[in-house]
């Protein structure tokens, strides 16, 4: 299972981690890349994404949705470290040509010398590696635009250990105090006892310019998920699972400097942080 994982998450173009801490059960969506030298499955997440980063444990899974045969996700649980990069050059030397490869906007931004120097706020990276991987789970495809994995709080047995399972909403309600009953694809209950939970799900356009997390987060009772916040949703036209329309032109400069704006400050709140210590 193991390998299968590995090779799952080498060949997938869109990925998650899911992890648990002390406010409760996060999430992201990231590009799986993995170390040449060995491997080893991780992420090299831009400092736009900080405050997630930040909160990652020592522990995590790595989901990933396989498409080939019979489809499936596959997670696996185990060791994390947490690597700043603010140079950029393991990055670049490293795993950079696995992600150009797979993410559309990094060919933009990043294809030549020229580009990085232009867009020198998208080599910094955080390094995520799973490491001594402990366990791998099969969990049902996700085949729905609904379809999204729900992160409960782990078992007492293994405090740092996330719960996952692939559920489904008749309608995911907006943000709010609201309930929604949650249908799990494999057909067992969630028999929930009040504990905390995560509903991650993303959805992204062909060429990446759009990658939307949508979640919603509160407690799980029984099969009723009772809803405290939230953002996004999956929308009604689309396709299946991931789709989303392209940017227009002017959404894409708009985004492109949300983004520079909020990977320059990551950088400058880590390089702050570093210079102290």
């Amino acid at each position: 299972m193991r390998d299968e994982m590995i090779t799952a998450w080498s060949r997938a173009v869109t990925a998650e981690i899911l992890w648990h801490t002390v406010r409760g059960p996060r999430g992201m969506p990231v590009v799986p890349l993995t170390w040449p030298q060995d491997r080893t499955p991780c992420a090299a997440v831009p400092l736009s994404h900080l405050d997630d980063v930040d909160s990652l444990p020592h522990r995590a899974a790595f989901t990933v949705h396989t498409g080939h045969g019979h489809p499936k996700t596959l997670v696996a649980t185990g060791r994390v470290d947490l690597h700043w990069d603010l140079s950029g050059a393991e990055f670049v030397d490293h795993l950079l040509p696995q992600e150009l490869a797979k993410h559309p906007p990094t060919r933009l931004r990043a294809d030549s010398l020229m580009a990085r120097r232009e867009n020198w706020w998208w080599i910094p990276r955080a390094l995520v590696t799973l490491r001594d991987i402990t366990r791998v789970d099969t969990l049902p495809a996700r085949t729905h635009p609904g379809d999204a994995l729900l992160v409960r709080q782990p078992h007492s047995d293994d405090p740092e250990e996330p719960r996952t399972t692939v559920v489904t909403a008749a309608r995911w309600p907006e943000p709010g105090q609201q309930s929604v009953e949650l249908w799990p694809r494999d057909g067992a209950a969630l028999a929930g006892e009040g504990e905390a939970a995560f509903v991650l799900g993303h959805r992204y356009s062909p060429d990446f310019e759009r990658w939307e997390r949508w979640y919603r987060s509160g407690t799980v009772d029984g099969e009723i998920l009772h809803v405290w916040s939230g953002d996004g949703a999956p929308q009604p036209g689309d396709e299946h699972p991931g789709t989303a329309a392209p940017l227009s032109l002017l959404d894409r400069l708009s985004h492109h400097r949300r983004v520079a704006k909020a990977c320059k400050a990551g950088i400058t709140t880590v390089e702050r942080r570093e210079s102290r210590s």
